[in-house]
């Protein structure tokens, strides 16, 4: 099947069962290899492409209209240089319009060239969300040509040819390879961002490819926030003296990562060091308590999901992204589910009953999306704050 646009085409993506769609490339020129998924988002267009966890994915806008609001530094969520490498291409209905945007400091295709994302515009999304929905992720790959000059068999093979998320290690690519601390704090319209305290709880944040709202949140909870890469021991961790410790955000396979970071992550466990992992943070937890991880067809992302948090009988409506899913019938008998996904019943967050460890699989610090679930941040931190006497 092939999906034509009105005018000429400088742009295509190929899937790998050998479906086509035509349309008009923007961003980077070249090519890029990647998994295509859809993001039901209507706003923060930027904070999702630059969302770490995101790396090696072709981003589908299921909203129409892209780039009105343009870009910005203050919007940046990249927490180091490693993690500017996150989503490989974007996908949209609409040509990409102008900012409007006060707070605009780059169009949005000027900034999709600068991060080297190649993006197609003018595509039947419908079709293509339609497609995933019912078949399923697949591997692509997306070529912007300025010129028109796109070999379509060789973007078929490309994308027939590439390795599947399953099996794959990214993290490590989208990880800080030195520590670090940080002190960026909330953002205030007119202000920017605050500055983070100089006392309270020691939080040490283990980098996957941590989004950096994650880390403001935390220091904006009264954390004083330390950062080391996620193949940190747990020597490493203990010699900084924290009150507890994040397991952030991150792409690929969660049973790949925990190859190398499952033996930390256990000794923290053993050591009852108060924890809280995030997106596959929450499913590397999972893994190290004898949990099992599966990979999802269509995945979740957008930032209008439904999840209902058993702990306080309310419905959160949360940002999530992430192609994996904890298998909730594999939960031992000391981990207790504390939030569900309302579109599929499957698992997003649980708590242990005999050690100081909360998960969950959305994205508490939206950014985009709703801030439903900015409490995750302050009940970690305050448990700390009890702890420390702080």
């Amino acid at each position: 099947m092939t999906s034509t646009p009105t005018q000429t085409p400088t742009g295509a993506l190929a899937l790998a069962d050998g479906t086509v769609f035509l349309g008009h490339g923007t961003g980077a020129t070249g090519t890029a290899l990647g998994e295509v998924c859809f993001n039901t988002a209507m706003t923060g267009h930027q904070e999702i492409l630059a969302d770490p966890s995101y790396a090696g994915q072709v981003v589908c806008f299921t909203f129409p209209h892209v780039g009105n609001v343009g870009a910005n530094s203050e919007d940046e969520e990249a927490a180091s240089e490693p993690a500017r490498k996150a989503a490989v291409g974007m996908i949209s209905r609409a040509k990409i319009t102008p900012p409007a945007s006060w707070r605009a400091e780059q169009t949005f295709e000027e900034w999709l060239r600068t991060r080297g994302i190649v993006a197609l515009t003018r595509v039947d999304t419908r079709a293509l969300t339609r497609k995933i929905r019912e078949d399923g992720m697949q591997m692509c790959a997306i070529a912007h040509d300025p010129a028109g000059n796109i070999d379509i068999d060789a973007l078929k093979a490309a994308a027939a040819g590439a390795p599947t998320m399953e099996g794959r290690e990214l993290a490590a690519d989208v990880a800080r390879t030195e520590g670090g601390e940080w002190t960026e704090g909330n953002w205030t319209l007119g202000e920017g961002y605050a500055v983070g305290p100089e006392a309270g709880p020691r939080v040490v944040v283990l980098d996957y490819g941590v989004k950096a709202n994650i880390l403001r949140l935390l220091t904006g909870a009264g954390a004083r926030v330390a950062v080391l890469p996620g193949k940190a021991s747990f020597d490493e961790i203990t010699a900084l003296n924290p009150d507890g410790v994040v397991v952030s955000n991150g792409p690929g396979d969660p049973a790949e990562t925990g190859k190398y970071a499952l033996t930390t992550i256990k000794a923290l466990l053993d050591a009852k060091i108060p924890t809280l992992g995030i997106c596959l943070g929450h499913q590397m937890l999972a893994l190290a308590i004898g949990a099992k991880t599966a990979k999802m067809p269509q995945g979740h992302h957008g930032a209008n999901h439904p999840v209902k948090n058993h702990e306080t009988g309310q419905v959160e409506i949360v940002s999530m992204n992430h192609g994996f899913a904890v298998d909730g019938s594999t939960l031992p008998a000391n981990a207790e589910e504390t939030h569900v996904s309302l579109f599929d019943g499957s698992n997003s967050g649980f708590k242990l009953t005999d050690k100081p460890v909360w998960a969950v699989q959305h994205h508490p610090e939206a950014s985009p999306g709703p801030q439903d679930s900015f409490a995750v941040f302050d009940r970690f931190v305050g448990e700390l704050k009890g702890k420390v006497g702080a």
